[in-house]
């Protein structure tokens, strides 16, 4: 039997208008919307736990995608590793990744409030306070839900590990 839909990871990649006509007609269905977002410079064990784990708080899955320009704000001149588009078309091939933003700005406070989530992701190295978009979530019954990290992996650490094992 075919399946009744199949998605090409590029078709989940979209610009934020097209984010929030979809989180619209997810919302029909009444569909529980869950976010997160980050650089995912470096897709590994760690952020695959954190995606499942916050695909399985709700229907649909959003990432916000730190762009390349932001991520060199953030993590400085020598990241991002892969750019955009790559990390954008990994982050995609996931099948409990629903929709993948790429967004340009220094939080993704913007589309925090266009897409209104009904619950909102971060590691636990955060507090719900320093949460970009957590009192904003919070003030129309949203959740913000903080996940336990898997040790030992984060992208920094990895490239630390492989320069000093290969470098």
């Amino acid at each position: 039997m075919e399946p009744l839909y199949t998605y090409r990871t590029k078709d989940k990649i979209v610009d934020l208008t097209t984010a929030v006509q979809k989180v619209h007609a997810w919302r029909v269905y009444d569909d529980k919307i869950v976010f997160t977002n980050g650089c995912f410079d470096l897709l590994h064990l760690g952020h695959i736990t954190l995606l499942e784990e916050a695909a399985a708080l709700g229907d649909k899955l959003i990432v916000g995608l730190n762009s390349d320009r932001s991520v060199k704000q953030i993590k400085g001149e020598k990241r991002p590793l892969f750019n955009q588009q790559e990390r954008a078309r990994l982050l995609a091939a996931l099948e409990f990744v629903d929709l993948v933003v790429i967004f340009d700005e220094p939080t993704p406070e913007t589309l925090i409030r266009a897409l209104r989530p009904d619950v909102l992701v971060k590691g636990a190295d955060y507090t719900i306070e320093n949460v970009v978009g957590a009192s904003f979530v919070q003030s129309y019954g949203g959740e913000v839900k903080l996940l336990p990290l898997v040790e030992n992996y984060s992208t920094t650490q990895l490239i630390q590990r492989i320069c000093k094992n290969h470098g």
